[in-house]
This record gives C-alpha cells, sequence and structure tokens, in this order.
C-alpha cells in the first residue's frame, strides 16, 4: 500500500513563504514564487483584534494552493526549521493525549473513534500523484490534528491524512512545536517530510484549522494563544523541496492591538 505523509509542517512552511509576496483578492491572501514554485495563501489567525498585553484564545487557519510557473508536477516539500514570535503560544496541558499507535491503519472516523478528546485541528488536502508514464491525478481527503502530548519543553503534535493514492491510505506524521528563548522568537517548529507515493507525490492544496477551547481543573484554557503588542508577528526559518529549492523565511502577519 503507498504511503502518504502529509505534515502540519508543511503547511506552517507553506504559509511563511516569502518571496516576491503580492497581495490578490482578500487581505490575507498572497502568492510567493521561488523558481517554479508558487505558494498562494489565505489563511492568518482569528480573532484579529488582539490584547496589547497578555494574550487572549486564537484559532489558527493554515491555507494554501501549491502550483509551478509551468504547469509541470510540483516538487515535494522535503523538510522545514521555523520560529515563531514569542507572542503565540501553544499549551496542551489538560489535554488528553493520543498516540500513533492508536491511529495507525485507521480511516478517518475511526481516528476521531480512538483520539476525539485529543482532537485540536481539522481540515482537508489535496495531493497530485504523478507515476512515470501515466497521467497525473488528484485526490482530496480528511486531515485531523491530534495532541501527542508534552515533554519538556516540546510539544508532539500527530497528523492523521486518509488520502487515495490510489488505494485508501492512512498515514500518522508528526510535527514538533519546541518552547525557546531566541530574541524576539518563543517557539521552533520542526518537520521531515518522507517521500509521498514512493516520491510520484506532491501536496497541492490544504486547508487545516489549528485550535481548540477545554476546561482543566475548573478553569477555561485555550489550546493557543496570542498577543498583538506591536500590530505584526512574525515567523522565520528555512524550508527545502525535493529539486534543492531552499526558501529563506521571513513571514509578517499582521494584527490589531487592543488595550
Amino acid at each position: 500500500m503507498t504511503k502518504l505523509p502529509i505534515r502540519l509542517g508543511f503547511a506552517l512552511a507553506a504559509l511563511a513563504l516569502v518571496f516576491a509576496a503580492v497581495a490578490v483578492g482578500s487581505p490575507n491572501r498572497k502568492i510567493w514564487c521561488a523558481g517554479n514554485i508558487c505558494v498562494a495563501d489565505d489563511g492568518g489567525i482569528t480573532p484579529t483584534k488582539l490584547p496589547r498585553h497578555g494574550k487572549a484564545p486564537v484559532t489558527a487557519r493554515l491555507n494554501a494552493e501549491i502550483s509551478t510557473r509551468d504547469g509541470s508536477h510540483p516538487p515535494a516539500f522535503k523538510s522545514m526549521d521555523l520560529k515563531v514570535e514569542k507572542n503565540i503560544s501553544i499549551d496542551p496541558v489538560g489535554l488528553p493525549t493520543c498516540s500513533p499507535g492508536q491511529l495507525q491503519a485507521t480511516s478517518s472516523a475511526a481516528a476521531k473513534s480512538a483520539c476525539g478528546p485529543a482532537i485540536v485541528g481539522s481540515g482537508s488536502a489535496e495531493v497530485e500523484v504523478a507515476f512515470p508514464e501515466q497521467t497525473p491525478f488528484r485526490s482530496t481527503g480528511p486531515l485531523v490534528l491530534f495532541n501527542g502530548g508534552q515533554k519538556g519543553a516540546t510539544t508532539t503534535l500527530l497528523l492523521h491524512a486518509y488520502v487515495n493514492v490510489p488505494a485508501p491510505t492512512a498515514i500518522v506524521t508528526k510535527a514538533t512545536v519546541t518552547r525557546i528563548h531566541d530574541g524576539p522568537f518563543g517557539l521552533r517548529i520542526q518537520a521531515t517530510v518522507p517521500k509521498i507515493a514512493g516520491g510520484s507525490g506532491s501536496v497541492t492544496k490544504f486547508d487545516l484549522k489549528v485550535g481548540r477551547s477545554f476546561t482543566y481543573k475548573g478553569r477555561k484554557k485555550s489550546f493557543l494563544t496570542a498577543g498583538c503588542p506591536h500590530g505584526v508577528w512574525l515567523t522565520k526559518g528555512e524550508a527545502k523541496f525535493v529539486d534543492d529549492t531552499t526558501l529563506h523565511i521571513s513571514h509578517p502577519f499582521p494584527c490589531t492591538p487592543e488595550g
């Protein structure tokens, strides 16, 4: 059975690609190109009005379309290493956790049944598979994001994907989010993406919402919180593709300070 690893880290990296950024349509939508690769992004954080002092619950929407200038099959994403400004925080303490073993070889419905209380995001992804001497085909399937637990400064996130490539395939992949103290940055997100469909597949679209409100020890909490002391927050790092394209990332996101 062909495997289709789809990483939360790919979604976060694609949203941060900054090369010849151009605003198109809505205020959040932008297009970046590097070499033959282009990414269109309409994601962001809601609400956009955030405390000038302190932090408030937020939901992140990771949304992008990946294409090529010449219309050819896009190269696969390989790895990413991102730093996120310290005004954004992740807090899984008090949430149930899920292990990879609970998600392996399951449909999306079965994964939700096994680890429903640990869900922190959901959405969908489209992939294009281009086997040699065959017409490329695209397939769309659900994504479900689970809390994999926290150890020290690192939170593990498990992404369950269920896509036909061409047979229905369940893949459990992992991203790590680590608290850091590096100047303006407070989080580091890392992921390495194995081959998709034996190297013949690439993600072409995704739409993932991440966020969760819950109660722990009688106190209301949020999986994601953010503040806006300066009217903007920054993502910076590096993303690599299998064709040796390397993108040096520096993507500011606007917000409105309140209070």
